[in-house]
């Protein structure tokens, strides 16, 4: 016997003079009332109560030797997911080879060992009969080794067999829960590892919304495995077809991308399909299609617009963001000063909010937080004292809105250098024509804009729907009166558009994101050009403005901010974060979350406080039934509401079991070697007994069995202490 808790000797000698010392003060009173011998027993009892649970504190073990192989169990894992039903092991379904393969090894296996067989998919399940059939809707393989983990923690496990595919769609690294060895998994990979015919969907994104003409690039990521001939990708709306293109598989086999622009509805979430056509002799059509979910816009996005002094640019801009029916637009116009020498403005704005910007610029951080985004125009750095440019650059890095700066004005001397809003820009404001952008153009005479790699694919710049186009619709816009020499990028930052000017080329167009918000920089000067020396039909011109204007405040959250994210076991968590005007986490409030189902009943669910510093709320769900479910948050705080947030999600967009069904030999050997087992081909598979026997031959680590946590140790301190009791009151203590 050994403590599993182990102190030195002399410390073990202090504890038991203390237990000695406690247990005879107990009694030192009583001593002349007991006589002697009573007293000794008294005190006998309680130091030995006392050691007692010292001991057990302690917690002594034993140490138990290996047990040897006869009592070691084998557990075997069968993948009974879809993927399994593949006929492409000699013409047979990969599960049907797979049952095959332990029917003939178990006599061997069962001479020297438990075997135990488990089915996986889904869910671990002991297998019933020879009844399995490939229905489960996944192949959480992780999942199925934690909960075996779980479930052979006391036994002696000689290894685990996992007949499988190599698919693995569970939410964690399977490799990672078997690295301390304690379960050696020997797999057996079943299926081709090369698809004769087969068309793949294999990923669809989403960019950000081009918001002026309400278009999203959906980017299609696409594979055609065993054939170079070429095929069509088909977009579907809301299961109405509306674009098709032809794609021509590369060479090597990579994945071909193309990006098709649509234009989804503002007021509903849209469904959109990407599908390719099936071809003749292909064994998986599963996973010839996959869905994405685009939520509508959502409220108007409210943007404060500070203006240094009017001009005809800044009157352009402000028609082209006031006719967009998803910006609502507030203007400060700084007129001149009166007969005291104060500055003097023009107001344009709600009723409720223009009397908050009498001064030029709103004086709490509650009112200035009712905007998504503040544009300056042409407002020089000393026109806003230092302590509203700090909550200006507070605006952006913490409550996460947007910061738009142009205009000759704003640049000036020293600008804004030095100030809080310095290092919020994307631009150096110091050391000006220094620098090297990064970005490339090609080199031409005529001042035209130039668009970066970067800016094609930026909904800012997005005039058109191709590159090419757009890069022509750019040059052929008239040149603008001037552009500001400023300093080189700021790490992170980007150049979205560049001019040529007498040092080279300029940064026009610069973005960056800044903590939790973002900033723009335009340095061009007289872009109202652009309006007013092309056609009436050219809306070249509103499209930028309102694209800028919708890209700074569109990553502005709102007050109530909700998140769905999946979770572990087919479940998914859904996150609300509830911030006050101020935009300081709120751990106080009331969250309840209604969700529509794709049938349209309702179901209410409290989402509960996770995370009190950040405001942070969640509940779990699980969305079952395919389709498009809602989830309406409202969050209050003492009856007061506090703001509401709408999100949707899709379910059954695509099938994952289906993707790639070639056999994954590397997730089988990354999770073979991670144990210390050994991963074998179907033709070896009959080796195994022979490995499992080498494995357990080896002398296994030795087992801690525990001394004190048995219900004898319990029945023997209370019966110390029931006997000290009663001896207590007969002998007339209380």
């Amino acid at each position: 016997m050994q403590f599993a808790l182990a102190l030195p000797w002399w410390m073990l000698l202090l504890i038991a003079a203390g237990i000695g010392l406690i247990a005879w003060a107990s009694y030192a009173r009583a001593i002349g009332a007991l006589g002697r011998r009573r007293h000794a027993a008294l005190v006998g009892l309680r130091a030995l109560t006392l050691l007692l649970l010292v001991i057990c504190l302690l917690r002594p073990v034993r140490v138990v030797p290996p047990t040897g192989d006869t009592d070691a169990v084998v557990p075997i894992l069968l993948d009974a997911s879809r993927s399994m039903g593949l006929s492409d092991v000699d013409g047979r379904p990969r599960l049907d080879a797979a049952r095959q393969l332990l029917q003939e090894m178990q006599p061997a296996l069962q001479q020297r060992f438990r075997t135990e067989v488990w089915t996986f998919g889904d869910r671990l399940a002991p297998l019933e009969a020879d009844s399995v059939s490939a229905t489960h809707t996944q192949s959480d393989l992780s999942g199925a080794l934690r909960a075996l983990r779980e479930r052979y923690r006391e036994r002696r496990v000689a290894g685990v067999l996992v007949f499988s595919d190599g698919g693995d769609t569970g939410t964690e690294e399977a490799a990672a829960l078997v690295q301390d060895g304690a379960m050696p998994i020997y797999a057996v990979g079943l299926g081709t590892p090369a698809v004769d015919a087969d068309l793949e969907v294999i990923d669809v994104s989403a960019g950000e919304v081009a918001l002026a003409e309400s278009s999203v690039d959906l980017t299609v990521a696409a594979v055609r495995r065993g054939s170079a001939a070429p095929f069509d990708i088909r977009i579907l709306e809301n299961g109405k077809p509306i674009d098709v293109r032809p794609v021509t598989p590369a060479a090597d086999g990579s994945p071909v991308r193309a990006v098709f622009t649509v234009s989804p509805p503002r007021d509903t979430a849209a469904v959109y399909t990407v599908e390719i056509p099936s071809a003749a002799g292909e064994s998986v059509i599963e996973n010839n299609r996959r869905s994405v979910l685009l939520e509508p816009p959502g409220r108007r996005r409210r943007i404060l617009m500070i203006e240094g002094a009017p001009g005809f640019e800044h009157a352009f801009i402000k028609r082209a963001l006031m006719t967009d029916s998803g910006i609502e637009l507030d203007s400060v116009v700084r007129k001149g000063r009166d007969a005291r020498g104060d500055a003097t403005y023009f107001v344009q704005a709600d009723g409720a909010r223009a009397p908050r910007l009498a001064t030029g610029f709103p004086q709490e951080r509650a009112a200035l937080y009712e905007y998504d985004a503040v544009i300056l125009a042409n407002l020089e750095g000393d026109a806003l004292p230092r302590a509203q440019l700090q909550m200006l650059a507070d605006f952006v890095d913490t409550r996460g809105g947007g910061l738009l700066v142009f205009g000759a004005r704003s640049f000036a001397q020293q600008g804004y250098a030095g100030t809080p809003l310095d290092e919020v820009l994307p631009l150096q404001l110091t050391g000006r024509g220094t620098g090297v952008v990064r970005a490339s153009a090609a080199g031409g005479s005529r001042p035209t804009v130039r668009l970066t790699s970067g800016g094609q694919a930026h909904p800012v710049m997005r005039l058109d729907g191709t590159p090419e186009s757009m890069e022509k619709r750019w040059a052929a816009l008239p040149a603008l009166a001037g552009v500001t020499a400023l300093g080189a990028l700021r790490p992170g930052a980007e150049a979205l558009a560049l001019v040529s000017g007498p040092d080279g080329l300029r940064p026009l167009v610069a973005v960056q994101r800044y903590g939790q918000g973002r900033s723009m920089l335009f340095a061009g000067e007289a872009s109202w050009r652009w309006r007013m020396q092309m056609p009436s039909t050219d809306r070249s011109y509103d499209m930028f403005w309102r694209q800028a204007g919708r890209w700074i405040a569109g990553g502005a959250p709102p007050r109530v901010a909700s998140t769905i994210v999946p979770a572990a076991a087919g479940r998914t968590t859904i996150a609300v974060e509830v911030r006050s005007d101020e935009f300081t986490p709120v751990a106080d409030a009331d969250v309840p979350l209604r969700i529509t189902h794709p049938d349209g009943h309702v179901e209410d669910a409290p989402a509960r406080i996770a995370d009190a510093r950040t405001g942070r709320y969640a509940a779990e769900f699980a969305f079952e039934a395919p389709g498009i479910y809602r989830v309406a948050a409202t969050a209050t705080r003492g009856g007061e509401p506090l703001g509401t947030h709408d999100r949707w999600l899709l379910i059954g967009g695509s099938d994952p079991e289906m993707a790639d069904p070639r056999l994954n030999e590397d997730v089988l050997k990354r999770v073979a070697a991670a144990s210390g087992g050994a991963y074998l081909s179907a033709a070896d598979a009959g080796r195994l007994p022979a490995l499992l026997a080498a494995s357990a031959a080896a002398p296994g680590p030795p087992r801690l069995e525990e001394l004190w946590h048995t219900p004898w140790v319990f029945m023997a301190i209370v019966l110390l202490l029931a006997s000290e009791w009663i001896l207590r009151r007969r002998w007339g203590l209380r």
